[in-house]
């Protein structure tokens, strides 16, 4: 299956095991709660389904990768304990708290959750020395003498052999005793996932061009190359940052995230067409809707993959833009909800305090969130917004010396009455870029295949569809309707010619 079947398999097992009946006790008992082993190749994503899993689900995550332990840090260092038995008194071996076990009742402890998933990543390659304890903690749920709490999932992650040769092949006792599910790659759920994080628009019309560069090993003469979903998620962060930078971005730099040289220079090649691209059909030109004729005519005349990179091009400026006014939107509505806390709170404290109170409240939630493995970076983006948002209304009480409660509401409005209309023009100017791009679009190919394409990024894309459903575009609907038209009338032609040759 792909990582996102994987995703929902996991949280299915997860609500499952949670579930309790009407005595409160689980409905599978611990002892049968099997450890999901989870295997697929490196660099697809399963460390982020944990972290997502974890948010969506609000249970605790503590993750390891478990190559970094050793046989003492994972059961714990062994101490001589006395015991009597029979009457006689005897010296035992017992063992510390284990460094992994303990994390999770530290977690336990600063959250308040009881419930939870530790993750152990690269399961398959411990040492020689620690295998046995992992195999055991996998059937028992048990380092030394130490167990994990009930209302904790195992995760296990690990690599198939062909990836790694430093992999140990469990036995069918171990197996008898998880729930195995088999990853593999998938780029229309990656590019999904790439569009929903806001990755670099040269990455993702590369693959889209490319798809067979998404995810390949190989081994050569010089040894194992590779290009996988990680090394372009990472990549992007970089070109992002080099953009900011004014540095370029050159083959030498691509090889070291993209480490197979074929690919490597492929996409180094392409970015360069990407940035020429950009400055050759002048895109913010377009999105203004203010190109000249001749951009028309080039495109028109221009190779299909250089149309699908322009295209590209106009529909990562379109999601760029769609995605801050969707980041304003959620900031205006957290501020929304801190505003009516504040009312209620204003008319028993002074209006400075208030705030405090409100601030601390939200920089609390996201240290639990933090601490418990369930905060992303852009949830933390927006809390850090909000209590920026609360501390700039905070000051211009203190300015003003307002102690009254009604006139620190009225100030703290006209305050957030300036996000509002934030989030207003955002949207305004992104609705004008949506139209100008479907008339350029229009206006170059018609209603020809490449609209269709067009058409199909919009709806599939997080942020632009986002954006369409909330504030709307009528030449998005048209064209949408026509597609839906075409479909229809092309499913009833197969039924029509399937009919005849029934007959």
């Amino acid at each position: 299956m792909n990582i996102k079947q994987a995703k929902q398999e996991i949280t299915n097992t997860l609500k499952a095991y949670l579930t309790r009946d009407e005595l409160g006790n689980y409905l599978i008992p611990s002892v049968r709660q099997r450890p999901v082993l989870l295997m697929g190749p490196p660099g697809i994503g399963k460390t982020q389904i944990m972290e997502q899993i974890a948010a969506e689900t609000g249970v605790g995550l503590v993750a390891y990768t478990i190559t970094h332990h050793t046989r003492q840090s994972a059961i714990g260092l062994p101490f001589i304990e006395k015991r009597t038995y029979g009457g006689e008194m005897y010296s035992v071996t017992e063992y510390t708290m284990s460094e992994i076990l303990g994390s999770v009742y530290e977690l336990m402890e600063r959250t308040g959750l009881k419930e939870g998933i530790l993750f152990l990543d690269e399961i398959n390659c411990v040492s020689e020395t620690l295998a046995p304890m992992m195999l055991q903690f996998l059937q028992c749920k048990t380092f030394g003498n130490q167990q994990l709490p009930e209302g904790w999932l195992i995760v296990a992650a690990g690599n198939p052999p062909e990836y790694n040769k430093s992999v140990r092949d469990f036995d069918v006792v171990t197996l008898d005793r998880v729930k195995r599910i088999d990853v593999t790659e998938d780029f229309a759920v990656w590019k999904e996932y790439a569009q929903r994080k806001g990755l670099h628009g040269a990455v993702i019309s590369y693959l889209e061009i490319k798809k067979d560069h998404f995810y390949h090993i190989e081994t050569t003469v010089d040894g194992l190359q590779f290009a996988t979903a990680r090394g372009w998620e990472d990549l992007s962060e970089l070109i992002f940052a080099y953009e900011k930078l004014g540095l370029r971005v050159d083959r030498e730099v691509i090889g070291q995230y993209i480490q197979l040289p074929r690919i490597a220079k492929d996409f180094a090649n392409y970015l360069e067409l990407f940035y020429k691209y950009q400055r050759t059909y002048h895109v913010e030109a377009v999105l203004d809707g203010t190109w000249q004729p001749i951009t028309v005519s080039e495109l028109r005349a221009a190779p299909f993959d250089e149309k699908l990179s322009v295209m590209g091009l106009i529909f990562s400026r379109l999601s760029e833009s769609a995605r801050n006014t969707r980041k304003q939107d959620a900031l205006t509505t957290a501020l929304h909800s801190a505003l009516l806390e504040f009312k209620a709170a204003v008319t028993e404290a002074d209006p400075v305090a208030a705030v405090d109170r409100l601030t601390m409240q939200r920089q609390e939630t996201m240290k639990r969130a933090k601490e418990a493995g369930q905060l992303d970076k852009e949830t933390r983006e927006l809390g850090q917004r909000e209590v920026n948002a609360l501390y700039a209304y905070r000051a211009e009480l203190a300015k003003h010396g307002v102690a009254d409660g009604a006139e620190a509401m009225e100030l703290v409005k006209s305050l957030f009455a300036v996000e509002v209309e934030q989030r207003q023009t955002l949207a305004d100017t992104c609705g004008a870029q949506f139209d100008n791009a479907f008339r350029f679009l229009e206006q170059t190919f018609e209603q020809s295949q490449e609209m269709v394409i067009f058409v199909t990024e919009v709806t599939s894309g997080y942020d632009s569809s986002w954006f369409v459903e909330n504030f709307g575009c009528d030449a998005y609907y048209r064209h949408n309707r026509d597609l839906l038209f075409d479909d229809t009338r092309h499913r009833i032609r197969e039924e029509i010619a399937a009919a005849k040759a029934d007959i």
